[in-house]
C-alpha cells in the first residue's frame, strides 16, 4: 500500500474518532483530504459506504426511536435534490478542478456558519417555515449527491424538529441509510468500483470500527462544546487547503 492510501486512512481514522465525539461532521471534514490523497472518484463512493455502514450499526440497534413522519418527509425531499447534485456531478466530472474548488467553499462555508453560531448568542427557538425548510433540504440532498457532504443542513433541520436525542439520532441515521444506499448504486453504476478501491475500502472499514470505538471513548471524557469549536475550525482550513 502506498504512502497516499496510508494517509487516506489516517484521515479517515481521525475524522470518524470526531464524528465519534461531535456526532456528526466525519464525512465533511474527511472530504476534502481524502480527495487530494485519493481522487474524487476513489474517495467519494468509499467515503459514502463508510458512512453507510455506521448509519446502518444505528440505525439497526435504534429502529424502534424512528420519527417516521420526518423520515419520509426528508428522505423524500432531499431525494429529489439527491439526483439534482448526481446529474450536475456527472455533467461536470471530467473537469476535477471545478469540483475541488466547490468543495472548498462548501466545507469552508460549514465550518464558517457553525462557528458564528457557536459565538453569537442563543435567541428564543424558532422554526422556519415549509418554504425555507424544504429549500434547506433540497440543498441538503444536492450537495450531499455531489460530495456526501449534506450532514450539516439535514441537522439544522431535524434539530428544529426532533428534541429529543435518541430520535433525533436514529431518523438522522434512517434518513442517512436510504440516501447513501442511493448513491452507493449509482456509484455501482458509474463503475466506481474497481478492485483498488474495493481492497482500500475493506481495509478502512476496520479503521472506522477503531475510530468508533476511540470517539465514543473520548466522548465520555471530553467537553464536547470545546471540542465542536476545534472542529469547525478544522472544516474551515480543511476546505480553504482545496483552493491550493
Amino acid at each position: 500500500m502506498d504512502l497516499k492510501k496510508l494517509l487516506f486512512l489516517l484521515v479517515v481514522l481521525a475524522a470518524n474518532v470526531v464524528q465519534g465525539i461531535t456526532g456528526f461532521a466525519g464525512t465533511v471534514l474527511a472530504m476534502p483530504p481524502a480527495v487530494q490523497l485519493v481522487g474524487m472518484q476513489t474517495a467519494r463512493p468509499i467515503l459514502n459506504a463508510l458512512g453507510l455502514v455506521s448509519v446502518l450499526c444505528v440505525t439497526v440497534t435504534s429502529y424502534r426511536k424512528v420519527n417516521l413522519k420526518e423520515l419520509i418527509k426528508a428522505a423524500a425531499v432531499m431525494t429529489a435534490g439527491l439526483f439534482a447534485g448526481v446529474c450536475f456531478k456527472d455533467l461536470v466530472s471530467s473537469h476535477d478542478r471545478i469540483m475541488h474548488l466547490l468543495l472548498g467553499v462548501i466545507v469552508s462555508l460549514v465550518g464558517a456558519v457553525e462557528l458564528i453560531r457557536v459565538f453569537l448568542p442563543k435567541k428564543k427557538e424558532h422554526r422556519h417555515n415549509g418554504i425555507v425548510s424544504g429549500a434547506i433540504l433540497v440543498a441538503a440532498g444536492m450537495i450531499h449527491g455531489l460530495f456526501v457532504c449534506g450532514g450539516p443542513l439535514l441537522v439544522i433541520y431535524l434539530q428544529e424538529r426532533l428534541k429529543d436525542k435518541d430520535e433525533f439520532r436514529a431518523t438522522i441515521s434512517s434518513v442517512w441509510v436510504i440516501l447513501n444506499s442511493i448513491l452507493l448504486f449509482d456509484d455501482i453504476r458509474l463503475g466506481n468500483w474497481g478492485t483498488e478501491t474495493l481492497q482500500l475500502f475493506t481495509v478502512a472499514v476496520f479503521v472506522l470500527g477503531a475510530a468508533m470505538l476511540v470517539g465514543g471513548y473520548l466522548y465520555k471524557k471530553m467537553k464536547k462544546e470545546t471540542f465542536m469549536k476545534v472542529t469547525y475550525e478544522l472544516l474551515i482550513v480543511s476546505g480553504a487547503l482545496m483552493f491550493i
